[in-house]
């Protein structure tokens, strides 16, 4: 647990979590629950900084004029300090989400088989609580102030379980649950999300230190993903909400031949959620049905699969829901919870969020209502050809944004030797002739496997698009931002061997997914090495894209990452990875979310690129800002991913100004 040189150090931060405890004040949008002495803009107090999802630091000290002095002052290895062996998950998934908080000056985050409290200004050990067996979340820790019976706590999943330990001192928390543990209906490897006295949890097929498994990508039948609330003084759950609507319910109607019994899928696996703590809303993004590519077993749109929900978090009941995608059968899930903000249209602000998916469309709605403010289409798709599956007749189409990714792809949108290299062109064009790979825009179904059927090429591929990075909000420009990428799919869907006829199809589908022929092209250097495999569509193949909120108009948007491999002068076609951007009051944006090892900050206003550093590791996680108590300013942000020099050294990295 902890060490007597560590309780020492408990004596700069008991003062003041003593007195947040003593006044529990329900959290706002922008800011943590006030303490006395300390300003909240200083801390980042949850995982997306605060219930709206904003991820909008008031922090001004380091701004365009002088992010250029950035140096990085301390580093924390997330690795075991004892060497012990790491289990369950892989290494890199472990580390590689992980985005700490900032309370009352003190940082708390996981570190695989622990919990750490540090100093934010340095990266010392404040107090460490470590697992008796077993993984943390791998993506962040939740604050709850306590109350007059109760002091702090830091809350964190682990397996099946949802822990609480004593902020101050890392001990567990013994009013809470079992010895300050509870079992979880459905496990979850996010960061709960508190308001007030209540925890709210989303829903994965596994917890933290248990293999990582989706059995909606194979299967029907299963583990439901509803999802659940719990009392933060007691562990006592408060509601359930069930995510495939049951008989009788709302949406049960949207399940063709009782396929809502025994139906896995449809889990809330975000890895926060998003509050409206004024309204007393939450909103979860409910991602798809199994299996993901057949559903001939389950016709009709799929309630509440592919939805934006919003639930009363006293009660637990549908307030509304807006449907993203009816029937889904591309692994176009909702990863990222939506950010809240507020659109002035027509002299009115309207209160809104933006909900982005893997499909690569952003989703402007009023956030009370759940109506489209700028518009959405349904329009006519066209159907696929797989037998006995059911398509939807049409699909919701936002007016306004248009897409941020690449959603069609026709001959002339093939690569050009101006983009990359003749070779590398001609090659792309020679596959593209050879293959005749079927799109037929946004949407595009899977093909079936037959003689003279060619493999679908589907834009986005099942990563997205935009992915669980999600949005950042800079709520003075009022600009929603995100950061996508045009990797796509290909493939048929074919008969499964497996399959006989009169099987249960809760074991084996009558169909399939088989991958089709990758759509890039290897380069070699002179002596005949391969450097890359680039893709053939037309560059950038990652970017950032700002969104003007009072519009719906793109902002700006420009190309996220490089690529080393390609000639120089035409390197900055972006690098397609994982993560989100944050945002700040001094008109920075920071992010990763790339594979050439950099961390940058844009201005948030242009999209001009004003810094970068070069890591060991990727930075796949989401960055966060803070104010020490020295005064300065921190940026923070964890690297850990596709290590660039080898060793065990993924760490979370903090910086600040240097002279």
């Amino acid at each position: 647990m902890k060490t007597r040189e560590q309780i020492m150090r408990f004596s700069r931060v008991v003062v003041l979590i003593a007195a947040a405890a003593l006044l529990v004040i329900p959290a706002t949008r922008g800011a943590a629950q006030k303490s006395s002495g300390r300003n909240p803009d200083a801390d980042w107090p949850m995982f997306n900084r605060d219930l709206a999802g904003t991820r909008f630091s008031p922090l001004t000290q380091i701004n365009p004029s002088n992010v250029t002095n950035l140096k990085q002052v301390w580093t924390y290895k997330l690795r075991p300090h004892d060497g012990k062996a790491l289990t369950g998950q892989s290494p890199g998934e472990i580390f590689q989400e992980v985005t700490p908080i900032v309370v009352n000056d003190v940082m708390y985050l996981p570190a695989a088989n622990r919990i750490v409290a540090l100093e934010p200004e340095t990266g010392k050990e404040i107090w460490t609580y470590e697992l008796k067996e077993g993984q943390a979340s791998f993506r962040g820790v939740s604050y709850w102030p306590g109350d007059k019976n109760n002091p702090p706590r830091i809350l964190f999943t682990t397996a099946r379980k949802l822990v609480a330990v004593n902020a101050v001192t890392g001990e567990p928390s013994t009013g809470f649950g079992n010895n300050g543990e509870i079992d979880l209906k459905i496990p979850y490897d996010g960061a709960p999300t508190i308001y007030k006295n209540v925890i709210l949890m989303g829903s994965n097929f596994y917890g933290p230190g248990q293999r990582h498994i989706g059995p909606q990508l194979e299967t029907s039948a299963g583990e439901k993903g509803d999802t659940h609330a719990y009392d933060a003084r007691t562990g006592k759950e408060l509601w359930e909400f069930h995510t495939i609507p049951g008989e009788g319910e709302p949406g049960n109607e949207t399940w063709g031949f009782e396929s809502w019994k025994n139906r896995t899928g449809n889990n809330v696996w975000a890895f926060a959620l998003t509050v409206d703590a004024d309204h007393g809303i939450v909103y979860e993004p409910v991602s798809q049905p199994g299996a993901n590519y057949y559903g001939g077993d389950r016709p009709g749109s799929n309630l509440y699969g592919n939805s934006t929900v919003a639930l009363d978090i006293e009660t637990g009941k549908l307030k509304w829901y807006f449907q993203t995608i009816h029937h889904e059968l591309w692994d176009y899930n909702l990863p990222p919870a939506p950010s809240l903000f507020e659109v002035v249209k027509d002299g009115k602000k309207i209160p809104a969020l933006a909900q982005t998916g893997k499909a690569g469309w952003v989703f402007i709605l009023d956030r009370l209502t759940g109506k489209p403010i700028f518009g959405v289409e349904e329009r006519p798709t066209r159907p696929g050809d797989v037998p006995t599956e059911w398509y939807s007749p049409t699909q919701p189409f936002p007016v306004k944004p248009p897409a941020i990714s690449r959603v069609s792809m026709t001959k002339d949108d093939l690569v050009s030797a101006a983009d990359t290299t003749p070779e590398h062109a001609q090659a792309c064009r020679d596959l593209w002739d050879k293959t005749n790979f079927y799109n037929t825009g946004p949407y595009t179904y899977w093909k079936y496997k037959k003689e003279g059927n060619p493999p679908a090429l589907i834009y986005p591929g099942t990563t997205g698009g935009p992915n669980w990075g999600g949005t950042a909000v800079d709520t003075k420009l009022n600009y929603i931002f995100v950061n996508s990428k045009d990797q796509p799919q290909t493939g048929w869907i074919q008969k499964n061997p497996k399959y006989e006829p009169g099987m249960d199809l809760a074991k084996e589908f009558p169909y399939t997914r088989v991958t089709g022929p990758a759509f890039g092209a290897p380069v070699k250097d002179a002596n005949g090495r391969v450097i890359g495999n680039w893709p053939c569509s037309k560059p950038p193949w990652a970017k950032l894209v700002a969104i003007n909120a009072n519009t719906g108009d793109i902002a700006w948007e420009t190309p996220l990452g490089v690529n080393e491999t390609l000639p120089p002068g035409k390197q900055n076609v972006g690098s397609p990875g994982f993560g989100g951007p944050m945002v700040t009051a001094g008109g920075l944006l920071f992010i990763g979310a790339t594979t050439d090892g950099r961390f940058r900050a844009f201005e948030s206003k242009t999209g001009k690129e004003l810094w970068s550093t070069k890591l060991d590791y990727n930075v796949q996680a989401i960055p966060m800002t803070y104010q020490g108590k020295d005064g300065k300013q921190y940026v923070a942000v964890v690297a850990a991913a596709g290590g660039q020099r080898g060793g065990n050294n993924e760490s979370l990295i903090a910086f600040s100004l240097g002279k």
